[in-house]
């Protein structure tokens, strides 16, 4: 049973499970290996988003016509995009390690930020042969949350929510 302390909710949602690798801690876990499998894992947390929208709309003691104008598929389709990519494995390391990995790495590889701090975080996208980083000097926690955002903004959303060209 999860401990219901104030101080235990904080725990769980400001610290995130992190692996380390050589030089290289990973956050997330979640580095699809194709576009099948991202979809449907997209599709898959449509449920999940809707019933955390939904407890939440509980818990703010919606009344149910105020929930019924609030709530909309969009709302809805917030949270999915958000789930999703909350849990995208992110590499956080030094700028070395970094630029040691993107030299060997053939795909291409999107970097936000300056040239002139010490560290990096990135998410690869094997199915995209791509890659997006973004740099950080003092904030690993403000820039893995860049990175997703920018994972899923550039180079998931087109392709999950189905805006692509032609769809």
């Amino acid at each position: 049973m999860p401990d219901d302390s104030p101080d235990a909710a904080a725990d769980d949602i400001n610290e995130e499970a992190a692996t380390v690798d050589g030089d290289v801690e990973v956050r997330g876990h979640y580095e699809p290996d194709s576009w099948a499998a991202a979809e449907n894992r997209y599709r898959d947390l449509g449920p999940t988003a809707q019933s955390v929208v939904r407890e939440t709309a509980r818990a703010m003691d919606f009344e149910r016509s105020e929930y019924e104008e609030r709530v909309t598929a969009d709302v809805i389709e917030t949270a999915r995009q958000t789930l999703f990519a909350e849990t995208l494995a992110v590499r956080v390391a030094d700028s070395g390690v970094f630029e040691a990995w993107r030299e060997e790495y053939p795909g291409d590889v999107r970097i936000a930020g300056s040239d002139t701090v010490d560290r990096v975080a990135w998410h690869v996208l094997p199915a995209a042969e791509a890659a997006v980083a973004a740099t950080f000097q003092n904030e690993p926690d403000a820039a893995v949350g860049t990175v997703r955002r920018m994972a899923f903004n550039r180079r998931y959303r087109d392709r999950l929510v189905g805006t692509e060209d032609g769809e």
